[in-house]
């Protein structure tokens, strides 16, 4: 299963929707996205994500739902993104089969192994700065938190796909590869961007 090195994450925004945020970065040569409609009711989010899940099939792209287990399941998504406070991987696993992607948010080493062991495909380390994206943030982790977890891990000989998120620029992007993360999760860098399809494009080049 391959897990993509740059991944989409969408934004609330009033003058970009979900699904003409994930067409933008489509259409720029993004491989995986992932729906986060967050404060906002399930007909609404069933009615958008059928879009998303039509459009991301046509294009092949992979189509991770945030958080629910059951939307995810509604939609027929690639996958779901779970955080701390959601269903536990091993019940998301159980539901949804070996078939689907599953990732899992972690903030530290031992978070990371217990996801592992529960069976996720992917794990998001972070935040790696402040992000007003996420609300009730885990401790900033910065490049050292990066470079002391994954050496920790290499030390153990645990391998999983790792995501850095969480207020990640462009100019962060290089060194934090260097720590031996997996890929970069991306959301406000590219829907608050003036010219989406120009940032994703520049940010593609970095892979």
């Amino acid at each position: 299963m391959e897990i993509a090195k740059l991944q989409f994450i969408t934004n609330y925004l009033s003058d970009k929707s979900h699904i003409d945020q994930i067409k933008a970065v489509v259409e720029s040569g993004v491989k995986w996205v992932q729906y986060r409609p967050k404060d906002t009711d399930k007909i609404t989010i069933l009615s958008e994500g059928k879009e998303i899940a039509s459009f991301c099939k046509q294009h092949s792209v992979k189509f991770i739902m945030n958080d629910s287990v059951d939307i995810a399941m509604q939609l027929d998504a690639d996958g779901v993104h779970l955080g701390k406070e959601d269903i536990s991987i091993r019940e998301a696993r159980k539901i949804l089969g070996d078939d689907k992607i599953i990732g899992g948010t972690s903030n530290t080493e031992d978070d990371i192994i217990e996801l592992i062991n529960q069976g996720v495909n992917y794990v998001g380390l972070g935040p790696y700065k402040f992000t007003e994206t996420k609300k009730n943030l885990s401790p900033i982790l910065g490049l050292k938190g990066y470079e002391e977890i994954i050496k920790a891990l290499n030390s153990k000989n645990i391998s999983i796909p790792i995501i850095a998120i969480g207020g990640i620029k462009s100019e962060d992007i290089m060194d934090l590869v260097n720590t031996g993360v997996h890929g970069i999760a991306i959301s406000s860098l590219i829907s608050d961007a003036a010219d989406i399809h120009k940032k994703t494009t520049a940010l593609l080049k970095l892979f």
